[in-house]
């Protein structure tokens, strides 16, 4: 967002970040992404995605048959208790009650939740389509015969079977090579049943001698119907594999999206080989011509990957696709940002809250040692997550406004006496817009957040931006405890000393803040335990964590 249109708004947000960064060269890497054959049905191993698909539609397929199983053997039934007698005989009648039964059972064992081998998707497709085609060859079977040997009349058979034809091809994803075998013997069912009752019923071999040409229309039907079933086939998986291209992003397959703003989305994703969950954060073609947009994702892709620290977010991969969008992978991250935490939890206890402060300490400390300062520390910037079977593992996300403390190869990316940060949480020189801005403004920063996850509040909260930069820059800070009574002497002397309005008032370094809040009384006080019992308690761990992943407030800085 521009510095003097945030100075100017009226109302913003925790997660506004004022970016007032230029750029003068840009050379991103052109990552074009390697060909990819997509995993379709045809062959011995099915992809995810493509399993997936085929269980949901095998399931659909098996629910709807079913369903129109149902409606004719209520039909069925109510012709026997009005006429006493079943039009195809009682062993029909039984076999259309159980292909009607083994149908409903198939289509409720294909749920969501439980899992199917490729082998067994496999298995439940050829009982789902080959029970109705056992049904209709042995209800065909008694009709055909006993109109002829009644009425001297054969009704053609093709209808029931195009249209279990067309279901297939509608339902089931496959290779035209695959689909042309299913539906090639659903077309010769109708045939070879008329040609086995032209051969063993003498009253079906005379009308079907005597009018040749139906069994020939027959044929011309099925046939046709066959061709045009595996076409729809072949254009259906034409479509999902260009819809599939549509979702993939270099070596990675998109899932969801989990976020967006106005830079573009972020996607949770899988690496494409390594079968590896992560979220692509993107910025799409439009947007890449923003000198000062751009100029923020390779500051953001390059300061990040230089980090490898356990509470820092990991990048793995960066690059542009062949339309133009550039994108970066980095860790998937189940759980909430510290600003979704508060907010929809209410403010945290102190032992937490010392916890993922000190977490913090570590990431901004192998940051500063590097010789970068992130200058965005903000609660939508943390993120409690879970990694490795530990929860609220703390991760420090969008070093989109890191700026070198000494120099940059590529030019100044910012320009000098800008304002550049989130208003709620940034030190009083940025707030005034003082050119050098060292590792102490981040401590200043880290403190703020704390401030707001021990209260529920920022230090100052106005309604206009203008406002709350000159209190950074002049007010003094009201203690936490004043706020919240419960708030420990001890962990508000640290927090108090973050916000010294000078910097060399502060602690100086991110080691030594980590010091100050392990001598806390509270420190060690939220252990393992803790947290696994809390994200359990309050929605199960699948619920609680699928909420949001990865820096999803980030997109838009």
């Amino acid at each position: 967002m521009d510095g003097l249109a945030t100075l100017m708004s009226p109302k913003f947000s925790n997660d506004e970040t004022i970016d007032s960064a230029s750029l003068s060269d840009v050379r991103l890497a052109a990552v074009q992404p390697r060909p990819m054959a997509m995993v379709e049905g045809s062959g011995p191993c099915l992809s995810d995605d493509t399993r997936e698909l085929l269980r949901s539609r095998l399931r659909w397929a098996a629910l709807t048959l079913a369903a129109a199983f149902a409606v004719f053997a209520i039909w069925h039934t109510y012709l026997i208790l009005t006429r006493s007698a079943s039009p195809y005989g009682g062993e029909v009648y039984g076999l259309h009650l159980f292909v009607t039964a083994a149908l409903g059972v198939c289509g409720g064992t294909l749920c969501r939740n439980c899992p199917m081998s490729t082998r067994l998707l496999r298995a439940k497709e050829i009982i789902i389509f080959g029970l109705p085609a056992m049904f209709l060859l042995a209800m065909q079977w008694v009709d055909l015969h006993t109109c002829a040997v009644h009425h001297s009349y054969m009704p053609r058979p093709s209808s029931p079977w195009l249209m279990l034809m067309f279901t297939y091809a509608l339902f089931i994803p496959n290779t035209w090579h695959r689909a042309a075998y299913a539906v090639g013997a659903m077309a010769l069912a109708p045939i070879v049943l008329m040609i086995a009752l032209w051969t063993t019923s003498a009253e079906c071999g005379m009308i079907l001698s005597a009018d040749v040409d139906r069994f020939a229309e027959v044929v011309l039907i099925v046939t046709a119907a066959a061709v045009t079933a595996v076409l729809g086939v072949h254009i259906i998986g034409a479509l999902r594999g260009e819809a599939f291209e549509g979702r993939r992003m270099g070596q990675y397959n998109l899932r969801e999206m989990i976020g967006s703003g106005g830079m573009g989305e972020v996607y949770r994703a899988e690496h494409q080989l390594l079968k590896r969950p992560c979220a692509i954060k993107l910025i799409q073609p439009d947007r890449a011509g923003d000198p000062k947009a751009m100029a923020r994702f390779e500051r953001e892709v390059r300061a990040t990957a230089k980090l490898s620290h356990w509470n820092t977010i990991d990048i793995y991969d960066y690059g542009q696709t062949a339309n133009g969008t550039f994108y970066y992978a980095m860790e998937y991250l189940p759980g909430l940002s510290l600003d979704r935490l508060v907010k929809q939890h209410g403010r945290l206890p102190a032992a937490r809250v010392v916890h993922l402060l000190r977490q913090t300490c570590g990431a901004l400390e192998e940051a500063h040692q590097q010789g970068l300062v992130h200058r965005d520390i903000k609660p939508a910037n943390l993120f409690a997550a879970e990694r490795g079977g530990l929860y609220d593992v703390a991760k420090l996300l969008d070093f989109g406004l890191a700026k070198p403390m000494m120099g940059d190869d590529v030019g100044q990316l910012t320009q000098d006496g800008t304002v550049t940060g989130s208003p709620l949480f940034m030190s009083p020189e940025q707030a005034t817009g003082e050119d050098h801005i060292d590792p102490r403004s981040d401590i200043y920063s880290l403190g703020a957040v704390g401030y707001f996850l021990l209260t529920g509040q920022a230090p100052f909260v106005h309604s206009k931006t203008i406002k709350v930069l000159m209190a950074h820059a002049q007010e003094e800070v009201q203690p936490p405890s004043q706020r919240c009574a419960d708030v420990p002497k001890d962990v508000e002397r640290v927090i108090m000393k973050c916000l010294e309005k000078s910097p060399g008032d502060r602690y100086q370094s991110a080691a030594q803040l980590a010091t100050a809040l392990a001598h806390c009384q509270s420190a060690d006080h939220w252990s393992r335990h803790d947290a696994a019992e809390w994200w359990e308690q309050i929605d199960g761990r699948g619920a609680a964590l699928a909420d949001t992943a990865t820096p999803t407030e980030t997109i838009a800085g």
